[in-house]
């Protein structure tokens, strides 16, 4: 069955030294990521983001992993997000997905989609449509 939870996060994006001669090489921006979510999703989110910009104003891509932890409608647990997004001039498409079978706890089982939006004041929202299914290890 469906669930649906939506709510704010707080973020703080930390900028990354290349840490290896070919992360030097590919000029990537490496990035930590530190969230916070507040509503039905009361958890933690700690990731990594690897993002690229090109010489086009308005285009860029990010791709992302972060592990969240904590509530998720009174169940308590972890899972991964994978996060990828485009930037076409301007017009965002972005993705991000649970991980499957990367539910732990009482999230075992754990599918579904995020919708993230930043508001004009800088705001940021979540909108998380997700099923719990029982795993059959």
């Amino acid at each position: 069955m469906k669930e649906h939870a939506t709510g704010s996060f707080d973020v703080k994006i930390t900028a990354q030294k290349h840490d290896s001669q070919i992360a030097r090489a590919a000029n990537f921006d490496r990035r930590t990521i530190d969230k916070r979510f507040h509503g039905p999703l009361e958890a933690t989110g700690k990731g990594e983001m690897i993002a690229t910009s090109t010489e086009v104003k308005e285009s860029a891509a990010y791709v992302a992993l972060e592990r969240v932890s904590g509530r998720l409608n009174g169940r308590s647990g972890s899972f991964v997000l994978q996060h990828m997004a485009i930037m076409n001039r301007g017009k965002p498409q972005m993705t991000v997905t649970v991980v499957p079978d990367s539910g732990s706890g009482e999230l075992r089982g754990l599918t579904g989609a995020m919708t993230i939006t930043v508001g004009p004041d800088g705001a940021h929202s979540y909108d998380f449509s997700y099923s719990l299914e029982a795993r059959k290890d």
